[in-house]
């Protein structure tokens, strides 16, 4: 099946969803599918996305500019993918990119996937719009507690053709071997390990109050834009504290493994860049997920929506998000406890073969797309279109 995926952020980045969508390609593309990527420029420097982003299929990347972010320029840019979509007939478009969905849908069927409940009046209406289409097959969200939020707002829209598909990881070995990196601090001092952007909500005053209250430990911070880097690093004083600053998605699987505990301190309020949203109470957070696939002991913060798929003592320690005493227990116990520490790894890691690496959920919300619509996949009897290897300016 040919899928166009309608990005409507940029490609390479530093950012989240582009490490999703470019593991959901990723995804539909081992599943036999011939995707192509529409997305806005890249805002981060790397000479080939497929290795900074550590996938392992080449889809085709096509980069879609934007003149400005007013709804107007959302609408213009929309056209253009729709355009370009007439053209080259795709079997499906899938997307996070309501603008650009809801354009598709005059040109195939449509997939719409959601991260959030949009405060923007002009999203939620085009939203409204596209829940409306006839043309769309699923709307597909990463947790219950977004299913239900996205369903209020859209009340008037009728029952919505929802679909939960929790974040995923990949265990590390589908992204080949990656070399150990080199990290400062003691020998022979236990290591608590944290992986992701340092934005309001992350619980990064946490883990320094961790790190004040526990100087056995080394602790190690990876990620994070280098504004947010030097906001957290400049006043620390603490010489167990190591900030790595950001490391490109595909070399991140070697800091973890590094790791003897990790931490999710995710807060009750958690905001994206530049408090462009608060998402912490829909969250599904991809690093949860990869902590799980590396099989290693997580302490996370005990927030009803986490709950989806943590569970205490069985495959992690969830402990109150403001709670740095019970925080400081936790990570005592897991260094202490071997037997703990291996075996809520060990589950944690079963759990993502068995429910949540990125090829099953592909398979996931796709599953039944066509069915009852009277036609069948356009996949069996079709031979691919053979799609050219991606220029310097498509993929770099």
């Amino acid at each position: 099946m040919r899928i166009a995926y309608l990005h409507a952020g940029s490609i390479p980045s530093v950012y989240a969803n582009g490490i999703h969508v470019m593991r959901m390609c990723d995804a539909f593309t081992a599943a036999g599918h011939d995707v192509t990527l529409y997305t806005l420029p890249g805002t981060h420097r790397a000479d080939d996305p497929y290795t900074y982003y550590g996938v392992r299929h080449r889809f085709r990347i096509r980069r879609i500019p934007l003149p400005d972010a007013d709804p107007a320029s959302l609408r213009a840019r929309a056209a253009r993918v729709r355009a370009l979509l007439v053209a080259e007939t795709p079997d499906l478009a899938y997307g996070r990119d309501p603008y650009a969905v809801l354009a598709a849908a005059d040109v195939a069927p449509v997939v719409y996937e959601s991260h959030h409940v949009w405060d923007d009046r002009d999203a939620l209406a085009t939203e409204s719009r596209l829940f409306a289409h006839p043309a769309l097959r699923r709307v597909v969200v990463i947790t219950h507690a977004l299913a239900g939020d996205l369903q209020t707002a859209h009340a008037g829209t009728g029952l919505l053709p929802l679909r939960v598909a929790p974040d995923c990881a990949d265990v590390p070995a589908a992204h080949g071997a990656s070399p150990a990196p080199e990290l400062p601090g003691r020998t022979g001092v236990p290591r608590v390990g944290y992986v992701g952007h340092l934005y309001e909500g992350r619980g990064i005053d946490l883990i320094l109050e961790l790190a004040a209250v526990l100087p056995g430990f080394d602790f190690h911070l990876v990620g994070g834009t280098p504004g947010d880097r030097a906001h957290w690093e400049a006043p620390c004083r603490l010489p167990n504290v190591h900030f790595h600053g950001h490391r490109p998605p595909g070399a991140v699987h070697a800091y973890v493994s590094a790791f003897d505990v990790v931490l999710a301190p995710y807060q009750q309020r958690v905001y994206t860049a530049g408090r462009s949203a608060e998402t912490g109470r829909w969250a599904s957070p991809m690093k949860v997920f990869e902590y799980m696939a590396h099989g290693r002991a997580m302490i996370a913060s005990d927030l009803p929506v986490l709950r989806e798929v943590l569970h205490d003592r069985v495959n992690c320690l969830l402990r109150p998000p403001d709670d740095t005493r019970a925080w400081a227990d936790a990570v005592n116990e897991l260094v202490t406890d071997g037997t703990l520490r291996r075996q809520l790894g060990r589950q944690a890691r079963s759990e993502v073969l068995d429910r949540y690496t990125w090829r099953r959920r592909a398979d996931d919300v796709l599953a039944g797309v066509f069915t009852g619509w009277g036609e069948a996949p356009p996949t069996a009897g079709r031979t691919p279109t053979p799609k050219p290897k991606p220029t310097a300016s498509e993929a770099g």
